[in-house]
């Protein structure tokens, strides 16, 4: 993320938390965040992630509702993180406050320098897809494409977006909601291993989703006693 850009999220992370932080004092971390999440969604998510391990795990706490409802969410989330482990051999399946976090190693989605899916993708994203199919107006999924540091940064952001895009389209195209999916490139700007190896390197290839409950799902859940 180019610095104006995270000027731009840090000033309306600023202008969001003063408005919903008014007169909420007594509220915890968790629940803090479900108001950020409700206020901004994945754009304010993806500024908490700079403090929180990338884009995918910000948007994913800040859609968190906290207190009974957001146990509720967390234990549905429980199941399907037991059921996506068991499809996705190839992926690292974790949860992640009140949603689940995917990342898969681009080397399986994706050719080198290529934003066209392989078959092991196809495999693997199909596979994600029947298993969200009870989920499919109750979760949110953002897929965010992430690159190494090697080459020129703004063609790896154009990598990233494209890659994104791609298993974004595969996923509506198995029959998931168009309006359920978003599709974000962060480039090289969100490494986790050094980018000094080829080891690190290789582990910065990645692409993650995140899944999180939808705004009528919380919604619903709330309606049914949760508080």
């Amino acid at each position: 993320m180019s610095r104006r850009s995270t000027a731009r999220s840090w000033t309306l992370v600023a202008t969001l938390g003063a408005f919903a932080f008014s007169g909420c004092a007594s509220l915890n971390n968790t629940e803090r965040g479900g108001l950020i999440g409700a206020a901004a969604g994945a754009a304010v998510g993806a500024a908490i992630g700079n403090n929180n391990g990338g884009t995918a795990r910000g948007a994913i706490i800040g859609a968190a509702l906290g207190g009974t409802a957001g146990a509720l969410i967390g234990r549905r989330m429980d199941q399907k993180a037991a059921e996506l482990r068991r499809q996705l051999p190839d992926a690292t399946v974790e949860r992640v406050g009140e949603g689940i976090l995917i990342t898969f190693d681009s080397g399986i989605l994706f050719d080198f320098d290529s934003s066209e899916l392989r078959a092991e993708a196809r495999t693997n994203l199909g596979n994600l897809a029947v298993t969200l199919e009870d989920m499919d107006d109750d979760a949110v999924l953002m897929v965010v494409g992430h690159t190494d540091a090697t080459g020129d940064a703004g063609y790896n952001l154009r990598l990233s977006e494209r890659r994104a895009a791609a298993a974004e389209g595969f996923l509506t195209g198995a029959g998931m909601r168009a309006q359920s999916i978003r599709a974000v490139g962060m480039g090289e700007s969100e490494p986790i291993a050094t980018n000094e190896t080829e080891v690190g390197q290789q582990e910065n290839r990645r692409v993650e989703v995140a899944i999180y409950a939808s705004e009528a799902y919380k919604e619903d859940v709330l309606r049914r006693g949760g508080s």
